[in-house]
């Protein structure tokens, strides 16, 4: 087909990818060209806007680097993250899950740590937290032999590649469940913090009038054969911004029981008020296989 007028591009287009190979690739493929044609004619996309766009695309893969992804940020900050996690969890949507974003900061191989054992690495200033969690399948019964990696932000809202003042691996650890299903740890209790705003997703941002704030959260990465590996976010329900999450990674079956407590700690070197976080999390039945990490 010559192209006549603006009409003719699109089932030319599909035309073309109508023999890919992989059905999977071709359905995907012909659905972006689809929409994608919809959406320059529906806002009836300028010459000048397109030139905009493609830079901004561009500029979001050059800034992407060893510490830092600013293409997993404009996601989040689109809510598009957000969404594909809830299609593929809870029945596909249909139901509460505690699944949630990996965010741009997970990394490989942190350090194996024994139940009960800390992960605060270097002098990290904070209240002191202590987690217990329990893993289970969908019927309640308990998983044992579950890897789980937990990572988050220090008090002062940096993970630790952001901080040179912290040492490497610091807030980081990787625990197996028992045969009851359970890991716990020490930590201190995380905060909210800013996402970096010096790229597209700043101007999307600030475009909005929106903050760039994250809610304080822990992570967690949970992974069996057998089943669907798990990557979880629990935030903590005494953070103002819970609302408007920049990132929109926020649900109810995520907002963590953090409890403050202001008697004896259950380690004689805290001194002050401590919290403590119960969390039971579900594993689906499904293939184990481990994210690519946004950062090294």
């Amino acid at each position: 087909m010559i192209i006549a007028k603006q009409e003719d591009v699109t089932p030319k287009v599909l035309d073309s990818y109508s023999t890919i190979e992989d059905a999977r690739v071709r359905e995907i493929v012909a659905a972006l060209v689809k929409h994608l044609h919809a959406f320059a004619r529906e806002v009836h996309l300028t010459e000048d806007e397109f030139r905009k766009g493609t830079e901004l695309v561009a500029k979001m893969g050059q800034m992407t680097n060893d510490t830092h992804n600013e293409v997993v940020l404009m996601a989040g900050s689109l809510g598009f993250s957000a969404l594909v996690c809830l299609l593929n969890n809870g029945n596909n949507g249909q139901t509460e899950t505690t699944a949630n974003l990996l965010g741009p900061f997970w990394r490989m191989n942190s350090p194996k740590t024994a139940n009960g054992d800390t992960i605060i690495r270097s002098p990290t200033p904070g209240p002191a937290i202590f987690v217990n969690c329990v893993v289970k399948d969908t019927k309640g019964n308990p998983i044992a032999g579950a890897v789980c990696d937990v990572w988050h932000s220090s008090p002062e809202g940096f993970y630790e590649q952001q901080d040179p003042n912290q040492a490497e691996m610091n807030l980081r650890g990787q625990f197996t469940t028992d045969k009851d299903g359970r890991f716990w740890f020490r930590s201190v209790k995380p905060a909210g913090y800013p996402i970096p705003i010096d790229g597209p997703t700043g101007d999307l941002l600030r475009a909005g009038k929106r903050h760039n704030f994250r809610p304080a959260h822990l992570h967690f990465l949970i992974f069996k054969p057998g089943f669907k590996t798990l990557i979880s976010q629990i935030y903590s329900p005494d953070d103002d911004r819970l609302e408007t999450d920049c990132q929109f990674g926020v649900t109810r079956a995520l907002i963590g029981d953090y409890i403050r407590h202001t008697d004896k700690a259950p380690a004689a070197d805290v001194k002050g008020d401590w919290y403590s976080l119960d969390q039971t999390f579900v594993m689906e039945a499904g293939e184990a296989k481990l994210p690519r990490p946004p950062i090294k």
